[in-house]
């Protein structure tokens, strides 16, 4: 609490605020003193004079006691200050008009109208009041300040999301334009179909995926077209087995959720150089839960930095996981010698 009232407060202008409230407070005191007559010269003099002897109280409850204590959650604290404060200066105020003030303006004859219990409620309601104008000030501008937070952070929000959904290595597209070139000048009959698939791929990537959900079975249509299309790259090299139940296939998720993984294990696990690769991906869903198990042979790379790019590109998706899914997921990474799994589990709350 003590943290957001600092980011409020250093937006506070202490002088225009005080200018503005002891201004009309000292407008409506002389309303009060003049008993609703036109003021004349001594109720500006007593008025100005009343005004000085409760200005010093409510300066130490706005600008120590509420800072330091209230807002700190120190309310028993806070509570024994503030009678303290309201006591003591209500007792001065008297003292002040029976015993200063005579000296201060000698052409002038004052007695105090207030005094007593009369006296402490004046003062209780200026102390109150000027408490809850200073309050609401301090939440306006909080209020302020964290929608131009909550402002920002949304937008990173959605910059890593736009991140998320771009998570297609720009290299395979250069290459899937390469196999394509090759297929034709070897005028294989796959060529049509691999223009096919990379042109459904990119028309989702693009176009299909700008929406907050998608259904499951578009993200799966994705799958599909994304393996058929590295199958042809890889020249059937690797042993891909894909295992899909679906219960719903209008089940929601977030789009381009699933294809970083799969290119994951495309691009560290199968490997041309590698005899036996393999990618085993096991897809289930059912009722508001969705699993999906990807394993892939490990190749021993001595590259550091292939085995940091792939680190870096996991720990992009579990931050983005958390965006996404907040407490709604459970991501795990299993590595072995021979074998490299990532399993993603998504409980969301609604669909």
């Amino acid at each position: 609490m003590s943290n957001q009232y600092i980011k409020v407060n250093h937006k506070h202008k202490p002088l225009v605020f005080n200018a503005i409230l002891w201004g009309a407070s000292f407008l409506i005191l002389l309303l009060i003193f003049s008993k609703g007559s036109l003021p004349i010269r001594v109720d500006y003099v007593y008025t100005l004079s009343f005004l000085t002897s409760i200005c010093i109280p409510v300066l130490i409850n706005l600008y120590l006691l509420i800072p330091k204590f209230l807002t700190t959650e120190k309310y028993l604290s806070y509570s024994l200050l503030f009678l303290l404060n309201l006591i003591l200066f209500s007792q001065l105020n008297t003292w002040f008009f029976k015993s200063i003030i005579d000296y201060i303006f000698p052409n002038y004859f004052f007695i105090s109208y207030h005094s007593g219990t009369k006296l402490i409620i004046m003062f209780s309601i200026f102390l109150v009041a000027t408490m809850l104008i200073k309050l609401a000030e301090d939440w306006v501008y909080f209020n302020r300040n964290e929608n131009r937070v909550l402002k920002t952070q949304n937008l990173q929000i959605q910059t890593q999301l736009s991140f998320l959904r771009s998570q297609i290595n720009p290299h395979f597209l250069f290459n899937s334009l390469n196999v394509i070139y090759a297929l034709a000048l070897n005028k294989k009959e796959t060529t049509k179909d691999a223009i096919v698939q990379l042109s459904d791929i990119l028309r989702y990537v693009i176009y299909d995926s700008n929406t907050e959900r998608v259904t499951l079975k578009q993200e799966i249509t994705l799958l599909k077209n994304y393996i058929a299309f590295q199958e042809l790259r890889q020249h059937s090299v690797a042993q891909i087995r894909l295992s899909i139940s679906v219960e719903d296939d209008n089940y929601n998720i977030y789009p381009m959720l699933i294809l970083p993984l799969i290119e994951n294990s495309f691009k560290h696990g199968v490997n041309a150089d590698i005899a036996n690769t393999f990618i085993h991906i096991d897809l289930m869903q059912k009722a508001t839960e969705f699993n999906i198990n990807i394993a892939n042979n490990n190749p021993k790379e001595t590259s550091s930095a292939k085995t940091s790019n792939q680190g870096l590109g996991l720990k992009n998706i579990k931050q983005n996981l958390s965006i996404v899914y907040p407490n709604q997921h459970h991501f795990e990474i299993s590595n072995t010698n021979s074998t490299f799994v990532v399993t993603l589990k998504l409980t969301p709350l609604e669909n």
